[in-house]
């Protein structure tokens, strides 16, 4: 299957100063806000080739297992990628960094045995096209690994998040949307839904917009799950 036509900039994403306090930012948390067990357990298992959409400045990287033959990480964002890049030197597994958005990935259709969405669903400009891509590249029955931030269950922090979405968070934090239904978004993508969990970010004190979060799997169906009443049993 060709690639889709849709073109997309190299750098169509371009946020120099957020990326510098993100870059800072994120190892502190993966160091003191326990950010690095939750990415050792996002990555727990995976295997073979797979693709991870906005990959930052690489923290995921010394996570991966050795089962996975190759990462190809895509981060649209130039200083983050120019991190990446130096990040991926020291993996145990082969990661390659190329520019790239998630609404059009430019990658052949089902070459990858798994996709991860680590802290970047929130951030993309079109949530359904960007997990339609991550669909159309996965192999039938090919995992969506992801640990996103997630709309608060609580009536009140979910009015903050929305509220703050629509005025000044996305333009101070990289285009992040603390209020998306990440889950919600995932099962209409058509993905099955495996394991997932919620939980709070930090686990304690006063929440934050970007306190709920949620961490788990979906799965692209095989060809034969979609064949509603003509599917075999015993598969």
């Amino acid at each position: 299957m060709p690639l889709r036509s849709t073109k997309v900039p190299r750098d169509a994403v371009h946020h120099p100063v957020f990326a510098r306090f993100y870059a800072k930012l994120s190892v502190t948390a993966d160091l003191k806000g326990g950010i690095a067990a939750y990415r050792a357990e996002l990555l727990d298992g995976l295997s073979g080739r797979v693709i991870e959409i906005g990959a930052g400045n690489g923290l995921n990287f010394s996570h991966y297992p050795r089962t996975v033959s190759e990462v190809v990480a895509l981060e649209p964002e130039r200083t983050l990628r120019k991190l990446a890049v130096e990040a991926a030197l020291h993996a145990d597994v082969p990661v390659d960094v190329v520019p790239g958005a998630a609404e059009a990935l430019p990658v052949k259709s089902e070459g990858f045995d798994a996709a991860v969405a680590s802290l970047v669903l929130c951030t993309v400009r079109d949530l359904p096209r960007a997990l339609a891509e991550i669909s159309r590249v996965l192999r039938p029955g090919g995992e969506l690994r992801f640990f996103e931030h997630q709309l608060a269950e609580g009536r009140g922090l979910a009015r903050t998040q929305r509220a703050l979405d629509r005025t000044v968070w996305p333009r101070l934090f990289g285009g992040c949307h603390t209020a998306r239904d990440t889950v919600a978004a995932i099962e209409a993508a058509g993905f099955e839904l495996g394991e997932y969990r919620r939980f709070r970010v930090p686990d304690g004190g006063l929440p934050l917009p970007t306190s709920p979060c949620v961490l788990g799997v979906a799965r692209r169906p095989r060809a034969a799950d979609r064949g509603g009443a003509g599917q075999d049993p015993t598969r």
